[in-house]
């Protein structure tokens, strides 16, 4: 399954990345997060629980930054298990290019699932993936415009 999307944001770049790398705003706009951990600056470990249909899991899982580009853009990749439920898999690249006093996030990303939610069907899994990243962004943006009026 590949995602992507490209969302503005009403900030400058640097308040954009500085945010895309807090664990605090990050726990704040992941839907279903319960626990998101910095083991160091590159490694996540995060505790989620996600319903897909009819499946309703908790999932743990590790994340890896990679910040090459920063702070132009990063890439992650992680893994989750969510028990019975299954596992999920991917990556993803983020870009953020400054636009006057708005920042533009573009992002593709790649999932694999497997296990029981793999049967519930791409088109069911994709509208969930869609709708949880919608949430994400306009939880991000709402926090990132927020810090900057505050």
């Amino acid at each position: 399954m590949e995602l992507s999307d490209t969302i503005r944001i009403p900030a400058p770049k640097s308040a954009v990345y500085k945010a895309l790398n807090d664990p605090d705003v990050l726990r704040e706009c992941i839907p279903g997060c319960e626990e998101l951990i910095q083991h160091s600056p590159e490694n996540l470990e995060a505790k989620v629980v996600l319903k897909v249909g009819p499946v309703k899991a908790r999932f743990a899982g590790e994340v890896t930054l990679d910040t090459t580009d920063a702070p132009d853009g990063f890439s992650l990749t992680g893994e989750g298990k969510g028990g019975a439920a299954g596992f999920a898999r991917g990556g993803a690249n983020v870009s953020l290019v400054e636009d006057g006093a708005e920042t533009v996030l573009t992002y593709t990303a790649k999932a694999e699932v497997g296990g029981k939610i793999a049967q519930l069907g791409s088109r069911l899994i994709q509208g969930t993936a869609k709708k949880l990243s919608g949430k994400f962004f306009a939880k991000f943006a709402e926090i990132v415009e927020g810090e900057l009026a505050g």
